[in-house]
């Protein structure tokens, strides 16, 4: 029987995240809940897969609160974590441990499992530097990894080496590369690909697909840049902005206009169908101006068997081995992946070489059974620690 996990996450909107959280829920049916602290679009998603799914809505004190920080708001908040706390706490008297899967996710599950006795694994999606969090909020993880957590699975190196250098807790870590399902891709048939483009008015021409949410560190903003280099060349963007960046979704439709490119650049919005407009996709491009955590997408476009080009640095640099099974560019340079589109547009035979290596490094290092088995290991780890731990109180 396995452990019994209470998942937590905070938000009800779909990212990378949660779609790792959404496989290791569907692994864990009959021994799990998974405890959202807001609505939405991914709760379908887990119900539909047949996941217990019990929502407890933030207060907007809490989800309010941005990463960039700000100490009056940080304050405003703590009341509802503490209820938020107290609340999780109770529903988790029923497992045998709790498992969170982003920051504000620690923040509340950290303090819950203080109260309740239960361990707490944190899973770490995101790089703790300054690009992307605030100098508090790093340090608030780092104090409460390293006291009310038990074990931290990060999803790449880069991501484990961030959280040490910030004073992280080197025992607690390990790193478990995300994995994912091969057989959405494999399974795209040519017709349903045909169709697509029909349906996008995309006949016969070259696409590049950028599939991220839109918020500005992932830099759909330089796939624009580029495109003035291209004159042939679509842009699928493919993605919207669901954590409050509607201002920078608004100003990549202004560019497109400013650029005068607007009619090859589709902002397609989030989508079901990720498997078929990859495979679509000429190329695929990730284009972000800060380290990737980990890199989903890169992954994704492999397994598409399209030939990807992503910015140098973070997780991008675990999956990528530059000019054997894509490309690594430095964030920002337009000049450079435009010069790397064009030669992957023109250069069939270089395309399909690069796509065939990455397809196969994709089967190899980031199966979905292989990343299963492995944070099965963390949940077994940790609960026998407190099957452990509670004997010998009891003795």
């Amino acid at each position: 029987m396995k452990p019994r996990v209470l998942f937590l996450d905070h938000t009800g909107s779909l990212g990378g995240a949660e779609l790792f959280l959404l496989d290791v829920a569907r692994d864990n049916l009959g021994s799990s809940l998974v405890v959202l602290l807001a609505d939405g679009p991914f709760r379908e998603r887990l119900e539909e897969v047949g996941v217990r799914v019990e929502v407890l809505p933030a207060p907007g004190s809490v989800s309010g609160v941005a990463r960039e920080g700000g100490l009056r708001r940080d304050l405003l908040a703590v009341p509802g974590v503490v209820e938020l706390a107290r609340r999780v706490a109770k529903l988790s008297r029923s497992y045998d441990l709790i498992y969170a899967n982003s920051q504000k996710a620690l923040i509340v599950g950290a303090l819950a499992g203080k109260v309740a006795g239960k361990p707490v694994i944190w899973h770490l999606h995101d790089l703790l530097t300054a690009d992307h969090f605030s100098r508090g909020h790093r340090r608030l993880a780092v104090l409460l990894s390293n006291h009310l957590v038990k074990r931290i699975i990060a999803n790449s190196k880069a991501v484990a080496e961030a959280l040490v250098e910030d004073g992280g807790r080197a025992e607690h870590l390990r790193v478990v590369y995300n994995g994912i399902d091969p057989l959405p891709f494999e399974s795209v048939a040519p017709t349903e690909v045909d169709a697509l483009r029909r349906e996008l008015r995309l006949e016969g021409v070259p696409v590049v697909g950028v599939f991220s949410r839109l918020v500005p560190w992932k830099g759909q903003h330089i796939i624009l840049e580029t495109l003035p280099y291209l004159p042939k060349v679509h842009a699928l963007l493919v993605g919207e902005a669901i954590f409050g960046e509607q201002a920078y979704a608004t100003s990549l439709r202004e560019q497109s206009k400013v650029l005068g490119i607007e009619d090859r650049v589709h902002f397609l919005g989030f989508r079901q169908d990720v498997p078929q407009l990859m495979c679509l996709s000429n190329v695929v491009a990730h284009t972000s101006v800060a380290p990737e955590p980990f890199g989903r997408v890169i992954v994704e476009g492999m397994l598409a068997r399209r030939p990807v080009v992503a910015t140098r640095g973070g997780g991008a640099a675990e999956i990528i081995e530059d000019g054997t099974n894509g490309f690594l560019i430095l964030p920002g340079d337009v000049e450079a992946l435009a010069r790397i589109l064009q030669g992957l547009l023109t250069n069939p035979g270089r395309a399909s070489a690069l796509s065939e290596a990455g397809h196969a490094t994709a089967l190899k290092h980031f199966s979905l059974q292989t990343m299963l088995e492995r944070v099965t290991q963390q949940l077994w780890e940790v609960a026998e620690w407190r099957r452990s731990a509670s004997t010998k109180i009891k003795l």
